[in-house]
């Protein structure tokens, strides 16, 4: 738990993938309100300061980050079901959609302690801190000021993404953190008109890699064109019940619960 005067926030997992391009964020946003659904209290902070995209993915790229005068920072509140809600902070809020960040490490480091430090937060079930591509500065800076119990690790079935995946994990294992599992996502492609599979990507791989390194394979998500829609619409694939990835990542949440909390219950009703 990291807990302040502020902020009492249960468990706290850190997204994670070696390289970029392998739907980091769609995980990250897909996972938080897939636990709102079961009526968790989730934050998502977009540690990727140089690229954030929650923003985009939750439909809420025109809001702004709001404080009082003892320089406290409100994140923004997104409802999701009946009694829970997202409360995220992502640095779009501050600079724009449209702006670049053109900064250095130290200047991208005490953006992510502010985030951390001065926010808000509240009483939290589950804190999801999705990452910037990479094994380098931003992942140390939250392991030290967030102190996670937690890492999931997104990969693609390729080889060369599961090369990286494996980077990810020893530098998880390195900082202490538990690996909670590896997501593969882009999975192989159902085809609409016949429903037969191709695998465009292979497929398996990140199955394997899990067994190789002792790590738990929470799930596959194929690679589905609504996922790109969906997200662009700010209405993630999750909240579509009738969709065969979002059954897929349902599963993934469980999982995640039934780690810290032993549980599987019953999501409630999507936002329309």
């Amino acid at each position: 738990m990291t807990e302040t005067k502020e902020n009492r926030i249960k468990h706290s997992i850190m997204v994670m993938s070696g390289k970029g391009g392998v739907g980091k964020t769609t995980v990250a946003v897909n996972l938080g309100l897939g636990l709102a659904l079961y009526g968790k209290e989730v934050g998502i902070l977009d540690a990727d300061i140089t690229g954030p995209n929650v923003p985009k993915m939750l439909n809420i790229e025109d809001a702004t980050l709001t404080g009082d005068e003892d320089q406290t920072i409100h994140p923004v509140e997104l409802p999701v079901g009946s009694d829970s809600g997202i409360k995220v902070v992502s640095m779009a809020f501050v600079i724009g959609k449209d702006s670049p960040v053109v900064w250095r490490g130290p200047l991208k480091m005490q953006a992510l302690k502010q985030f951390i430090e001065t926010v808000t937060w509240g009483d939290l079930d589950y804190m999801l801190v999705d990452l910037p591509p990479g094994t380098s500065d931003e992942p140390l800076s939250i392991a030290q000021l967030l102190r996670p119990d937690g890492t999931i690790i997104v990969t693609t079935p390729q080889d060369l993404a599961l090369l990286d995946a494996r980077k990810a994990i020893d530098m998880s294992r390195a900082l202490g953190i538990p690996v909670l599992g590896i997501v593969e996502n882009m999975s192989g492609f159902t085809c609409p008109k016949c429903g037969g599979t191709i695998d465009l990507f292979k497929v398996g791989g990140g199955m394997k890699a899990a067994e190789e390194l002792k790590v738990p394979f929470l799930g596959k998500i194929e690679i589905d064109p609504a996922i790109c829609e969906t997200g662009d619409s700010g209405m993630p694939f999750i909240l579509n019940v009738q969709s065969k990835n979002a059954e897929a990542f349902d599963g993934i949440v469980r999982k995640i619960m039934a780690h810290y909390e032993g549980e599987r219950g019953e999501p409630e009703p999507s936002r329309e």
